[in-house]
């Protein structure tokens, strides 16, 4: 059964972690994936076996999520999107998948429908037509905009066949972010949430240390800042404080950050071991994206997160203020975010008596895998 999974990351690298978490499973049942992608290359992303095939790239400045930029950060234009569409039409010729899977589409990357929406027209007319499958995470961003999400169910209910919500609905359903899943709820399939394989890990890294993390790291320079101001005058300023910035992380902003380190900070751009260092620490102060949640659980870490939030983001505090409700992680509100604040939660969290999570379902790479191949032997 060959698949093609197409995953577009503009700002954070959430979304192609989590894909190639997806991807890596397909593979291990025995599916053929090939995967489009067409974002910036990210440091210690693995697709496994799956062939890449990489779109002209695509990413954004800001929260604004405009205008949509190239590879040599210029605004991209018709030309530029008519090639796109083109490679990606002609990827799906050369595939020729039994199974497409759309990546946040059409919840979400609303900026390639220019390339997308061919894509849908060419598979529903191919001969035997794929199953077509969206893929998105437990929470969406709230529409602001009159007639969107009667714009998102009609393209669900015309073009795709399944959408896997990948949450566990014990902690939060997706109608709770997304008020018109009523009108698709038939085609919904909860996955629990997409976490890496459990390892016998032995290492000790990060043992005892303050891990202060930016996921990306294209907006985390403020949290890293503050973190470090507030290292020498919080009850953990004699442990050792390491700083992993994100693979997008402005270069000014890392040299600013190395330049008033202190003799115990280690700064490093990406840790592939993160998740299980995340288990050793004495405290991780970071932000609040999907797959750093799932790191904390897994690990069991003492946490303190600063859910990013601007513009219209809001998935990741509404997440994060369900986790504190149920006493994991503490959380403070990023126009709340202050040194003095931080050293606050620093020091509440030290004796705090937080209850690590054991119940959320975390299998949804497997059932994932599980899902698509049932589905797709059953279209065929």
């Amino acid at each position: 059964m060959r698949v093609m999974f197409y995953v577009q990351h503009l700002l954070g690298i959430g979304h192609i972690r989590r894909a190639a978490l997806l991807c890596a499973a397909m593979e291990s049942r025995g599916l053929e994936v090939s995967v489009i992608v067409g974002g910036r290359d990210v440091p210690g992303i693995d697709f496994a076996n799956a062939p890449l095939i990489r779109l002209p790239v695509a990413h954004v400045a800001d929260h604004t999520f405009n205008p949509l930029l190239d590879e040599n950060n210029e605004p991209v234009d018709g030309h530029w999107k008519t090639a796109r569409k083109d490679k990606l039409l002609s990827a799906f010729r050369d595939i020729g998948p039994d199974v497409i899977v759309l990546e946040m589409y059409p919840f979400g990357r609303r900026q390639f429908r220019f390339e997308l929406e061919p894509l849908l027209l060419t598979a529903h007319s191919a001969h035997p037509r794929p199953l077509i499958i969206s893929s998105i995470r437990d929470i969406l961003v709230n529409k602001a905009k009159p007639g969107r999400n009667l714009e998102i169910t009609d393209l669900v209910r015309t073009y795709f066949d399944l959408v896997l919500v990948h949450g566990d609905q014990t902690l939060i359903k997706l109608d709770e972010s997304f008020h018109a899943t009523p009108a698709i709820a038939d085609l919904i399939r909860y996955t629990g949430y997409v976490a890496p394989a459990r390892t016998g890990s032995s290492t000790t890294a990060g043992s005892g240390e303050v891990i202060v993390s930016a996921g990306g790291g294209a907006v985390g320079a403020t949290l890293l800042n503050t973190a470090l101001a507030a290292k020498e005058h919080c009850q953990l300023a004699s442990k050792t404080w390491r700083f992993i910035t994100g693979p997008n992380m402005a270069e000014i902003d890392l040299q600013r950050l190395q330049k008033q380190a202190s003799e115990n900070v280690i700064i490093e751009r990406f840790r592939p071991d993160l998740p299980h260092m995340l288990g050793n620490c004495e405290l991780s102060i970071s932000q609040a994206g999907y797959n750093t949640i799932i790191d904390l659980l897994m690990g069991k870490a003492r946490a303190i997160v600063v859910p990013y939030a601007d513009g219209e983001e809001s998935e990741q505090l509404q997440r994060a203020r369900l986790l504190e409700q149920r006493n994991i992680l503490m959380v403070i509100k990023a126009e709340e975010l202050s040194v003095s604040t931080l050293i606050k939660a620093i020091n509440q969290a030290i004796d705090a008596e937080f209850d690590p999570l054991d119940a959320l379902d975390l299998s949804g790479a497997e059932t994932t895998a599980q899902i698509i191949t049932a589905a797709g032997r059953s279209h065929g």
